[in-house]
C-alpha cells in the first residue's frame, strides 16, 4: 500500500473568484485536509472555514510564479496530492503547480486548449468539428484578409477571459481596426490586440453542456439553452435565463455526441468542464464557441442538480479523489427540468417572497442580484416561469450596468 492510501490525501485548491464551496466540502467529508490559496480580495467570502485546513491569500496582482512558490512552501511540512483549480482563472496555474511538484493531472499544455479561445478553436476546427471562421489580431494581412472574405458582422473577444467579459462586436472594417487601437494603447501588454480574437458572429441560440469526465470519458452531461445569448445580456441588460433542453430529443443528442468529441479531441482525462455552442438560424448546424475545464458559473451547478440530482461540485470532487486510472460511474439521474432566471437588482437584498409558486426551489442571496430556480416534470412548465419571471423582475428589481471590459 502506498503512503498516500494509507493517510487522508492532501488537497490544495485555488480559487481567485469565489466557487467551490461543496467541492471543498466533499473533500473534507473523505477526511482530506484541504488547503486553499485564494486573493485578498476573496478573503471576507463566505468560504466553508469549517472545512479548510488553512486559507491563505496572495495580494490580488499575484502571479503564477507566487502561486508556485507558495506551493513549494507549503510541501516542505505537508506533501500534496492533488492540487485544483476551482475557477476558471487558476486553471494554467494550477497545472504549473503539478509539474512544478511533478503530480499526476492536467498538464499546462492541455490546461491551455481549454483557456486560450485561439488554441481550443484551432485544436477543434483541425479535427472538424463546425467552429465559426477567426483569425487571431495578430498579423494585419492576415486579419484584411478575413475582413475581405468573411462577411460582417464580426465579433472582437478576448482569447482567455470569461463569459462575455471584453466583447465588442463589428460590422463595418473600421470598426475592427479601431478596436486594435484601442486595445493597443491599453497599458498591460497582456490586454492589447495580440490577446485578441476576430471571429464570425453567428445569429442562433446558445447552448452549454456540462460534463463530468472520468478516465476519458464523459459519465454524466446536462443540456441547457440560454434564454438570450449572454453578450446579449451583458451589453444590453435584462435577465439572464437558462434551462434544460427536451431529454432524449434531437438537439440534446446531437450536443452531446458533439461534446463527447470535443473533450476527446481536446484530451481531457477526468474533471469538469463547461461547453458552449450556437445552433445556427442559417444553417441549423451546431457551432462550437468555447469549453472551460470547470464547473459552469451563474448557477448553472445548482440548475443541474434540480433537474438531474446530481451536484456537479461534490461528484468533481470524487473523481479528484478516486485512485488513477479508476472510473467512476454514477447513479443513472432523474429526468426532470430546471431553469434560473437571473438579474442584477436596484436593492441590496431583494424580497422575492411574493414569487411563491411551487415549483421555486432556490433563491440566489447575493447583494444587488435576484434569481430564482424552478423545477418541474414539464419543460413547458419551466419555460412559462422563467418567461413571467424575467419580465416581473424588470419591473421590480432590475438594473443594468455597463460591461466589463475585464475581469474585476
Amino acid at each position: 500500500m502506498s503512503d498516500s492510501e494509507s493517510r487522508p490525501l492532501n488537497i490544495l485548491c485555488l480559487a481567485t473568484y469565489f466557487k467551490g464551496v461543496d467541492f471543498i466540502r466533499e473533500c473534507k467529508a473523505h477526511g482530506c485536509q484541504v488547503v486553499l490559496i485564494t486573493k485578498e480580495k476573496m478573503l471576507a467570502e463566505d468560504w466553508p472555514r469549517d472545512s479548510l485546513d488553512d486559507l491563505i491569500a496572495l495580494p490580488n496582482d499575484a502571479g503564477p510564479e507566487l502561486f508556485i512558490h507558495l506551493a513549494s512552501l507549503l510541501v516542505r511540512q505537508t506533501r500534496i496530492d492533488r492540487v485544483v483549480a476551482l475557477e476558471e482563472f487558476d486553471v494554467i496555474t494550477a497545472a504549473q503547480i503539478r509539474e512544478h511538484l511533478c503530480l499526476d493531472g492536467m498538464t499546462s499544455a492541455t490546461a491551455r486548449l481549454f483557456r486560450d479561445k485561439l488554441a481550443m478553436s484551432s485544436k477543434v476546427n483541425a479535427a472538424g468539428l463546425h467552429v465559426p471562421e477567426f483569425v487571431p489580431l495578430l498579423n494585419h494581412n492576415d486579419i484584411r484578409d478575413f475582413i475581405d472574405r468573411v462577411p460582417p458582422p464580426w465579433v472582437i473577444k478576448p482569447r482567455s477571459d470569461v463569459s462575455a467579459i471584453g466583447i465588442k462586436k463589428g460590422v463595418e472594417p473600421g470598426d475592427v481596426w479601431s478596436a486594435i487601437d484601442e486595445l493597443d494603447r491599453r497599458e498591460r501588454p497582456r490586454e492589447r490586440s495580440a490577446h485578441y480574437l476576430l471571429s464570425r458572429f453567428i445569429s442562433g441560440d446558445v447552448f452549454h453542456v456540462d460534463s463530468l469526465v472520468s478516465n476519458g470519458r464523459v459519465i454524466f452531461a446536462g443540456a441547457n439553452q440560454y434564454g438570450r445569448p449572454p453578450m446579449d445580456v451583458a451589453h444590453k441588460g435584462g435577465a439572464y435565463i437558462s434551462h434544460t433542453i427536451l431529454h432524449g430529443e434531437g438537439d440534446e443528442k446531437k450536443l452531446f455526441e458533439i461534446n463527447r468529441k470535443l473533450l476527446k479531441i481536446l484530451g481531457l482525462e477526468a474533471g469538469a468542464t463547461h461547453a458552449e455552442f450556437i445552433k445556427s438560424h442559417a444553417d441549423g448546424e451546431f457551432y462550437f464557441l468555447e469549453v472551460a475545464a470547470r464547473v459552469g458559473g451563474a448557477y448553472i451547478a445548482d440548475v443541474l442538480e434540480a433537474a438531474s440530482g446530481v451536484n456537479l461540485w461534490r461528484e468533481w470532487a470524487k473523481l479528484e479523489l478516486a485512485e488513477k486510472p479508476a472510473s467512476r460511474k454514477l447513479t443513472a439521474p432523474r429526468k426532470e427540468y430546471a431553469g434560473i432566471v437571473l438579474s442584477l437588482a436596484k436593492q441590496e437584498y431583494p424580497d422575492t417572497s411574493a414569487y411563491n409558486d411551487p415549483e421555486v426551489v432556490y433563491r440566489v442571496k447575493k447583494k444587488h442580484h435576484v434569481g430564482l430556480i424552478v423545477r418541474s416534470k414539464k419543460l413547458e412548465r419551466v419555460q412559462e416561469l422563467l418567461s413571467q419571471y424575467s419580465v416581473r423582475f424588470t419591473e421590480d428589481f432590475e438594473a443594468v450596468l455597463p460591461p466589463l471590459e475585464r475581469a474585476e
